[in-house]
């Protein structure tokens, strides 16, 4: 199908954001263990899918106090350093990875990475948040009003001067006074120097485990798999709204916010967590690959191989396989030893694409009908790249089946989402993307094929939607204050 001249969308050189969706950071905690800064790399390690950026470390020694180290890289490349870790002694330690943003590559500074950390008159406290707060703007116009001087750009420090002008006399009631005022998605993890705190917002838009290590270690972690590299068991998730506070070995529970029903982001079954995850007591890999199920009932097609876009894309490969009988391979091989900038990225590298990271396995594909399987179509750029490398390969068909429904809206809550006039599926219909795409065919499971297969039998109820899902539907919990401010329009005020 031709598509419209006015809908034809700008060629976007290859960058590792293009097309796909990231999760801007992950936080973990750890109290009641010797060198918890150690456990705390070994967590961040799990997570570092959740933010490649830059990843920061704070632990706290009844000795030593306080000690920090922010790094810009991967954690095994900062915090496997002996001669680092030793200077972040004591039992009671978090830490923070991230990615930058869109558009801010480059510009991030070591002052941004978190965890971050004030002295208050009662003691030292840091925290390192997963998520985002949509009326930072406003919050940081009025502390800076009311005198406040910011260190960084993150919306997070906002937490820690609404802290430091709470009238409360504890830090956790400090906190909650903060986090009250704070619209968005937040999971914060947080330490003082006795208590390890962990707090979800009233929606639990974003996750956040509570783990138990030995007889007096406790874990809070934003996924279940990190507890797994540190041998630590899972107690519960952390509800949303609910604040924990463990000191001295001891879990006390706190309900600060009024309750609401919960909109957890139904984007980490998708893509972000980890496939070896448990979210909501259901296996991520079990979910993807019932994705997969679902999108071969929903969008059978004639064909002789069914391949993932690795590696996001192979649970629901194996999903969509199994339930259509059409035999599972593995026609696209992704170079697991390549970096995020391995070699300058000049122009003529920028044009190898996605060749960098995948390579189509010739020999299997060749005369071949094939369906490809991904997560997501973003920009649609990656697509565009791998369809060319299967047609050099000798493909006879193209399909793309996605295990996701389109991506029309950007996301406010802790995402990394380009602007909606960059996202293919808010300029086009599915079929005008398959055109521009030049694929044989494309289709998205629907949103309420997806609900299924997380487990809501009867599909999304569109009075009153289990998760947050506001990508596909832009129905926002949260009204986006600032992005409104700014000229954002979401789809009620469109309508």
């Amino acid at each position: 199908m031709a598509v419209p001249a006015s809908k034809t969308l700008p060629d976007h050189p290859f960058t590792s954001h293009d097309d796909k969706l990231h999760e801007e950071c992950g936080v973990f905690g750890v109290t009641g263990v010797t060198d918890a800064a150690n456990f705390v790399a070994l967590g961040l390690h799990a997570l570092q899918h959740r933010g490649q950026e830059a990843g920061g470390i704070v632990s706290h020694d009844p000795e030593q106090g306080f000690n920090s180290a922010r790094r810009f890289g991967y954690v095994r490349d900062n915090f496997t350093k002996q001669s680092l870790m030793d200077t972040l002694p004591g039992p009671l330690a978090i830490g923070h990875v991230r990615y930058s943003t869109a558009g801010s590559k480059g510009n991030t500074q070591i002052r941004d990475v978190q965890p971050f950390f004030g002295e208050f008159s009662m003691g030292g406290a840091a925290i390192a948040h997963n998520g985002n707060i949509v009326n930072a703007d406003a919050l940081r116009r009025e502390l800076i009003g009311a005198g406040s001087i910011f260190q960084s750009s993150s919306d997070s420090e906002c937490i820690i001067h609404l802290m430091a002008r709470s009238l409360q006399r504890k830090i956790p009631e400090r906190m909650q006074d903060a986090l009250r005022r704070v619209e968005g998605a937040f999971s914060v993890v947080a330490m003082t120097r006795t208590k390890l705190i962990g707090v979800r917002d009233p929606l639990g838009v974003r996750p956040l485990v509570l783990g138990k290590i030995g007889d007096e270690g406790w874990v809070l972690s934003s996924e279940t798999c990190a507890l797994d590299i540190i041998g630590a068991e899972v107690v519960r998730e952390v509800e949303p709204g609910e604040m924990v506070v463990i000191e001295n070995g001891e879990v006390t529970s706190h309900r600060p916010f009024a309750p609401q029903k919960p909109r957890f982001c139904i984007f980490e079954h998708v893509y972000f967590s980890r496939p070896d995850s448990i979210l909501g007591g259901r296996s991520v890999y079990e979910t993807r690959r019932q994705i997969g199920v679902e999108l071969a009932r929903e969008a059978p097609v004639e064909a002789d191989l069914v391949c993932p876009v690795p590696d996001s894309g192979t649970p629901a490969a194996i999903g969509y396989s199994q339930e259509s009988g059409i035999p599972y391979a593995m026609g696209i091989i992704r170079n697991q030893y390549m970096g995020r900038t391995f070699i300058e990225p000049t122009e003529q590298i920028r044009n190898m694409g996605v060749r960098l990271k995948l390579n189509v396995n010739r020999a299997l594909i060749r005369g071949k009908r094939v369906i490809l399987v991904d997560d997501s179509v973003v920009r649609g750029t990656t697509t565009v790249k791998i369809r060319e490398m299967l047609m050099d390969a000798g493909a006879a068909e193209v399909h793309f089946r996605i295990a996701s429904p389109p991506t029309a809206w950007p996301c406010f809550y802790g995402v990394d989402t380009p602007d909606r006039e960059k996202l293919l599926a808010a300029q086009m219909s599915p079929d005008e993307m398959a055109g521009y795409l030049k694929v044989d065919s494309l289709q998205f499971i629907t949103l309420d094929g997806l609900y299924r297969a997380v487990g809501e039998a009867n599909g999304r109820n569109p009075e009153q939607p289990q998760y947050c899902d506001a990508c596909f539907s832009g129905d926002y919990p949260v009204a986006p204050s600032d992005r409104i401010e700014k000229g954002f329009r979401t789809k009620a005020a469109a309508e």
